[in-house]
C-alpha cells in the first residue's frame, strides 16, 4: 500500500484562483497513473525518488521526461498524460490542482507550457518555501477554505519566483492594465445587457484586438468569461438565498428565465433547481 494523503477542496467560489484537490503520496515501485486528462492545472513536486512523465505537447505528440527529486511537473487542462514511479527508487510527491481566471497567466509567468512542463528551480531558497506551502496544505486539509486559499496564493508566488524572473515587458504591463479594466467593467455590469463591443469600447480598444488579448491572458473569450462569471454569481444566489429562479436569472443578466436555465444547464449539467436542491445551505 502506498502512503497517501488526499483532500478535495470544499469550495469552488474563488474566481481568480480556485483550489480543487491536493495531497501527498509515497508511491510503490512502478506505480502509474494514466493515460488520463484533467479539467484543471495540476502541479506535482517530487520530494524524493524519481519517475517518468509522458505528456502530449502543443502539437499532440507524446514526449517523455525523466523527473527527479527537487523537480516538478505541470499537467495542463485536457492534456493527455501518464506518469510512472521508478521501479527501484519510486518517487514521493506532493500535488496541488488549481484553476481560475489568473491561472493561465500564472503558469505562463512560471515559464511552464505544454512544450516545457518540467519545473526546475533557479532559487533553492524559494523552491524550499514553495515545498513548505505544498506540504502545509497536504497536512492541514481540514483547515477552512479561506485559510487554504491563502496558502495556495503563497505556493503560486514561490513557484513563479523560483522558476523565472517576475519582470514583465512594457507590452505585458499595458495588456494587464486593459485586462484589469475589462474585468472591473464586467464585475460592475454583469447583471446588465453588456456586449464584447461595449467592454472593448470602455477600454478604448478595437473589438478584435481586445478579444485577442483577453483570450490570451484569461484563456477564455470575453463572451465565455461573461457567461462563466454570471453562472458563478448565480450559484452563490442559489446556495445562499430563497430568491426564485427567475429573479436569480434576472439578477445575473438573464431577464428571460428559459435562456438562464439553458445557460446554467450548459455550464453545470443540471437545471438551476436541481443544483439548488443539492447545494442549498439550510438555515
Amino acid at each position: 500500500m502506498s502512503d497517501l494523503l488526499f483532500y478535495v477542496f470544499p469550495n469552488e467560489n474563488f474566481v481568480d484562483l480556485g483550489l480543487y484537490q491536493f495531497g501527498k503520496e509515497q508511491c510503490e515501485p512502478a506505480h502509474s497513473f494514466g493515460p488520463a486528462s484533467r479539467n484543471h492545472y495540476l502541479f506535482h513536486f517530487v520530494l524524493s525518488g524519481t519517475g517518468k512523465l509522458m505528456a502530449d505537447n502543443a502539437k499532440g505528440e507524446t514526449q517523455t521526461y525523466q523527473i527527479k527529486s527537487g523537480q516538478g511537473f505541470m499537467i495542463f487542462p485536457r492534456q493527455i498524460t501518464t506518469y510512472i514511479a521508478d521501479q527501484h527508487l519510486p518517487w514521493e510527491y506532493v500535488w496541488v490542482e488549481f484553476d481560475g481566471l489568473r491561472a493561465k497567466e500564472i503558469v505562463e509567468l512560471a515559464g511552464l507550457s505544454l512544450d516545457n512542463p518540467v519545473y526546475r528551480a533557479h532559487s533553492k531558497e524559494l523552491r524550499e518555501e514553495m515545498k513548505k506551502e505544498m506540504l502545509y496544505m497536504a497536512e492541514h486539509g481540514e483547515e477552512s477554505p479561506f485559510h487554504l486559499i491563502g496558502h495556495l496564493y503563497l505556493f503560486i508566488d514561490y513557484m513563479s519566483r523560483s522558476s523565472v524572473s517576475m519582470r514583465l515587458s512594457s507590452e505585458g504591463r499595458v495588456r494587464d492594465f486593459y485586462i484589469k479594466e475589462a474585468l472591473t467593467y464586467i464585475e460592475q455590469n454583469f447583471q446588465n445587457d453588456i456586449s464584447v463591443e461595449g467592454i472593448a469600447k470602455s477600454c478604448g480598444l478595437n473589438r478584435s484586438y481586445f478579444g485577442r488579448i483577453f483570450k490570451d491572458a484569461i484563456g477564455k473569450s470575453p463572451k465565455e468569461f461573461i457567461m462563466d462569471y454570471r453562472m458563478v454569481k448565480a450559484t452563490e444566489l442559489l446556495k445562499l438565498t430563497d430568491l426564485t429562479i427567475g429573479d436569480i436569472g434576472n439578477a445575473v443578466g438573464y431577464p428571460n428565465q428559459l435562456h438562464f436555465s439553458r445557460a446554467f444547464k450548459h455550464t453545470y449539467g443540471m437545471s438551476p433547481r436541481e443544483w439548488r436542491n443539492k447545494n442549498k445551505i439550510r438555515t
